[in-house]
């Protein structure tokens, strides 16, 4: 009689489980014991990592792939030039991303901005503020066309990261912290902000808020996990 051949840990073990079906088609002896010969028909994995789920059904010559996130992805480091520096292709499972700055300048007074997007970069719907540690006082505007890093001219170098993380849906919140280097002085950078897309992030743009200000030095990349 055909019987079925199970294999199977606990699935709900942090190390996922493996699962494996088939049917008795034959008997093998050895040392005088006889035993069913199991013929395999599939084979089920399901790894589970820290961020994100390897999950791939698995028979005959196919093996088990990564359909999302696992661990942290580190872009392609850009050296800061011209009006903006994009980064593409972000894929869709991701749930964080860090923007890094190292000895970032422009050639003017306007302050860096991050903006992010689906299908297009979306310059509208932001909450975002931030403030310099040095100054005093309770108002600081809010900007609605990217997350804004306070502070930036051609005289300082700033130096830190922003952490845009998934709350729910598409909608991001962020927070970042900064130091520059101005006239040998350092000097804090912090602030937060929140934006919601029309669909899954895919693309990321640091530029300034007037648009038109140039980068002139340092080096920019971003780091994504899901």
């Amino acid at each position: 009689m055909a019987t079925s051949l199970t294999l199977q840990n606990d699935p709900s073990s942090p190390q996922g489980y493996l699962k494996v079906n088939g049917t008795t088609a034959a008997t093998v002896t050895e040392n005088g014991l006889s035993m069913p010969q199991a013929t395999i028909g599939s084979i089920t994995g399901v790894l589970k990592a820290t961020s994100g789920v390897v999950s791939q059904a698995v028979a005959g010559t196919d093996y088990l792939t990564s359909s999302s996130g696992g661990s942290i992805t580190l872009g392609t480091a850009q050296t800061a030039s011209g009006t903006a520096i994009d980064f593409t292709g972000i894929p869709s499972w991701v749930k964080r991303i860090t923007v890094m700055f190292n000895g970032v300048s422009t050639n003017g007074s306007s302050q860096p901005l991050i903006q992010i997007g689906s299908g297009s970069i979306q310059t509208t719907g932001y909450n975002s503020a931030s403030r310099e540690t040095t100054v005093t006082g309770t108002g600081y505007p809010v900007f609605n066309n990217g997350f804004v890093i306070q502070s930036l001219s051609s005289v300082n170098f700033i130096t830190g990261h922003m952490t845009l993380t998934l709350m729910s849906s598409n909608s991001f919140v962020s927070s970042h912290c900064f130091y520059f280097n101005q006239s040998g002085n350092t000097f804090e950078i912090v602030g937060a902000g929140s934006v919601s897309l029309s669909g899954a992030l895919d693309r990321l743009r640091i530029t300034t808020v007037n648009g038109t200000d140039t980068f002139d030095a340092g080096t920019i990349n971003i780091s994504y996990e899901g």
